[in-house]
């Protein structure tokens, strides 16, 4: 099938039609109507196979996935997701895999009211590139850079699970049948925050989404914000998957450094906290505190009221040792 044709029959096919869309899929440009008073939020992440996802990934999955990391980010800042572009380089073009990514990528689409406006097919070893664009109010945006001495740290959902399903994959582990299906849902089908985002505008002091692990992405918060944290580990949300498999000092090793999370780490000043709470419990999100922000400039980590050291980084783009 030759590229228009394959943009014709699948990528033309989506149900959302925003009334903001003058002019999507089929000219030069996608032509867009953001509301006024609103900032324009963009967004930009690349999925390469046997990088950002295991190469036999359904396809189903690898087009819910491309999607989901980029309305994570949006998430972030707090902002409503609208429209998205796709950069698709595939081996061949293969009807049915192309079928079934379409598939996962326009069923999380439409969930969440975001339209597909434009993009580009290309013959080469499979990539996603998406670029997402949402709205954020006036001075309702949050960013890394905002958390303060004082500031409470939380983190919604658990962590840790996606990471251990990649390491069996990699067969460092073998897990069984129902925990591996469990753990495997959370690697390939994560549910991006978008919901939590908004509702932490005028709260949350600072928010970062967690991609590649807690701790190389709290690193980035804190480094944004000037600002140290004592991080609790004992009151990390990790599951009972986690624990079970591998123990609890692993499963907190696991939790720090695996990626592929899309939970929301975030700040809040002491005299947020009780609106933020309610805020979250009304739309029935579990968030959890795992610590404090302070002067020190450092990540300092604790166990069990006791100073413990830890040993793990995250996942770090074009690191030889990765």
């Amino acid at each position: 099938m030759k590229e228009f044709d394959l943009i014709r029959n699948y990528f033309t096919e989506q149900i959302v039609k925003r009334k903001d869309v003058f002019l999507g899929i089929g000219d030069d440009c996608a032509l867009l109507t953001p509301p006024e008073r609103q900032y324009l939020a963009v967004t930009t992440d690349t999925l390469v196979a046997g990088v950002h996802f295991p190469e036999n990934t359904p396809a189903k999955a690898v087009g819910h996935k491309a999607v989901a990391v980029n309305l994570s980010d949006l998430a972030a800042m707090g902002a409503e997701p609208c429209w998205i572009s796709v950069a698709l380089t595939i081996p061949e073009a293969d009807e049915d895999w192309v079928g079934e990514f379409c598939q996962g990528m326009f069923e999380l689409c439409e969930y969440y009211n975001v339209q597909l406006v434009g993009g580009d097919t290309t013959q080469g070893p499979l990539s996603i590139t998406i670029t997402a664009q949402g709205t954020v109010p006036y001075d309702k945006q949050i960013t890394r850079s905002g958390a303060k001495t004082g500031d409470w740290l939380y983190v919604t959902g658990e962590i840790g699970d996606a990471a251990l399903a990649l390491q069996h994959y990699y067969q460092q582990i073998e897990l069984p049948e129902d925990v591996l299906a469990l753990v495997q849902k959370q690697l390939d089908y994560p549910v991006p925050c978008v919901l939590v985002g908004q509702a932490l505008r005028g709260y949350a002091s600072s928010a970062i989404d967690l991609s590649d692990g807690l701790l190389a992405d709290l690193r980035h918060l804190c480094e944004s914000s000037n600002v140290g944290v004592n991080l609790v580990l004992d009151q990390l949300p990790i599951s009972n998957a986690l624990y079970d498999s591998l123990g609890a000092e692993k499963a907190i090793e696991l939790a720090l450094q695996g990626g592929d999370d899309y939970q929301l780490l975030f700040t809040v000043s002491e005299d947020n906290k009780v609106g933020m709470e309610t805020a979250l419990a009304d739309i029935g999100e579990t968030i959890t505190c795992i610590g404090q922000l302070n002067l020190s400039g450092k990540i300092t980590t604790t166990l069990n009221s006791q100073p413990t050291q830890i040993n793990a980084k995250g996942f770090e783009h074009f690191d030889s040792d990765q």
